[in-house]
């Protein structure tokens, strides 16, 4: 008898060892939704707006809720409008003639938990304005607060314009630390290659121009070599 009760025990220890070990699978955040309205670029003829997207899929069948964020730049810190819902639409009036950038996060509400959309810009249409100055320019590599490794780097960009015809060129300015340089004026591409130093932090910015002297000041992103 004692014998059996002793080798109930080990068998109970190590089922509970086993079960202690098992860990709960690790929470997936929702799908990224897709912006549907206003799609990049657009010129909305009213500013009181609809803003549409998709509907996000959680893995785990979790609540959802939709943050969306629209600012008056790229990196959405100039908010305007800043709100949390549990459906994918939202009304909002914004000032005319103006240039925004908006996205929409997934929430998982239980878990806290979010995915993030891409960023689209458009305008609103202003009263007899018939030259839009262009959208900020996209910095996409390298990204802010990147670590790159030394040697020749490449920055690139991307740019856009509400008025499709209208040729854009750059200004680009470069330096360690904050200082900024303006080191070309008048580039027609969207990328500049750079020589960095080990242990060094640079700096840079790229502002767009367009053929009627419209100009939209860019942000200063800041990255560090390795």
């Amino acid at each position: 008898m004692r014998k059996a009760i002793i080798i109930f025990s080990l068998y109970s220890m190590c089922f509970l060892a086993v079960s202690c070990s098992e860990k709960e699978p690790a929470n997936k955040i929702p799908s990224v939704v897709e912006l549907t309205f206003p799609t990049k670029d657009l010129l909305c003829i009213d500013n009181t707006i609809l803003f549409n997207w998709s509907d996000a899929i959680d893995p785990e069948n979790d609540v959802l809720e939709y943050n969306i964020i629209i600012a008056k730049d790229r990196q959405l810190t100039e908010v305007v409008e800043n709100k949390t819902i549990n459906s994918s639409q939202l009304l909002v009036t914004l000032e005319k003639s103006t240039a925004y950038y908006w996205q929409v996060n997934a929430v998982d509400v239980a878990n806290n938990q979010a995915s993030k959309s891409a960023v689209f810009a458009f305008f609103t249409k202003g009263d007899g304005v018939t030259n839009y100055a262009p959208f900020m320019a996209d910095l996409k590599t390298p990204e802010d607060t990147a670590m790159v490794s030394a040697g020749s780097l490449n920055l690139v960009w991307e740019a856009s314009d509400i008025n499709g015809a209208d040729m854009l060129t750059y200004e680009l300015f470069f330096g360690e630390n904050s200082d900024l340089t303006l080191v070309e004026n008048a580039l027609t591409v969207k990328t500049y290659a750079v020589s960095v130093v080990s242990g060094k932090t640079y700096s840079w910015k790229v502002n767009v121009i367009d053929n009627s002297g419209a100009k939209s000041i860019g942000q200063t992103f800041t990255f560090t070599v390795d």
